[in-house]
């Protein structure tokens, strides 16, 4: 299996931060964002190589970063050629241009470099073993559908099998929410083209895949608990460095 970590985002809404420094290196607590995911992956014995696609404008600051590393696992930066918000893939672009790049032929965990969360991945795989040659997605519990609108909402049946999903819909029918953890068995993955092919508008975001995939097979979902943060703005990400302690 790989992990692919995506991190080729510009992440406007946190300028100044991220005007000149990609947000997955920004710090929370001693290290940064990426690395606290790292850390859950360094744990999983079946990943043989961490993939991390970012962008020509930050490549640079990554390839320092990762001079530092000191890791188990084989890791592999990948540059999407993108140098602006202008022209960037989106997070399904990114996912179909690294698989391309890559040639990835083995079960894939895409997991977004911003997803900061203190629970752990072995659970998650576990589920991804019990529904082979599904497709899995990370679902945490926002407590309220109203507070849902800007994620990615699903709906879930006793099984755990995606019933409904909706890309920060105006009015969620769950508290079910998209953490931007995924695993794609690798028979799934020539999906993803079909999908790119199919689609009439720039839907980057992988809510969209999902919605469309869950369509064509059973996908199914892995409710986490503890905490979970999605950086995308100044106030969530004040939030987890005040609040997120890993343990």
């Amino acid at each position: 299996m790989k992990a692919l970590i995506l991190a080729a985002g510009y992440a406007t809404r946190l300028y100044p931060l991220t005007k000149e420094y990609p947000k997955p290196l920004l710090h929370v607590e001693n290290k940064p964002i990426i690395e606290y995911i790292i850390d859950k992956i360094e744990k999983i014995k079946d990943i043989d190589e961490i993939i991390i696609v970012t962008n020509s404008k930050f490549i640079s600051k990554f390839r320092q970063w990762k001079k530092g590393l000191r890791l188990s696992k084989a890791i592999t930066l990948v540059d999407d050629l993108t140098k602006s918000n202008a022209d960037r893939r989106g997070a399904i672009g990114d996912l179909e241009f690294t698989l391309s790049a890559k040639n990835i032929q083995d079960d894939l965990l895409v997991i977004g470099g911003d997803n900061l969360f203190d629970g752990e991945l072995k659970g998650f795989i576990n589920s991804a073993n019990i529904h082979k040659n599904k497709p899995v997605l990370g679902v945490y519990d926002i407590g309220d559908p109203a507070k849902a609108v800007g994620y990615g909402v699903v709906k879930l049946n006793k099984e755990k099998k995606v019933l409904d999903f909706q890309e920060k819909p105006k009015s969620p029918k769950s508290a079910l929410v998209a953490m931007c953890l995924y695993y794609f068995p690798k028979e799934t993955l020539k999906r993803v083209r079909v999908y790119l092919k199919a689609k009439k508008d720039k839907h980057d975001a992988i809510g969209f895949y999902m919605n469309w995939l869950s369509k064509k097979t059973a996908v199914y979902g892995f409710i986490f608990s503890g905490k979970w943060y999605d950086i995308g703005d100044h106030k969530f990400y004040n939030d987890a460095k005040t609040s997120f302690v890993q343990q």
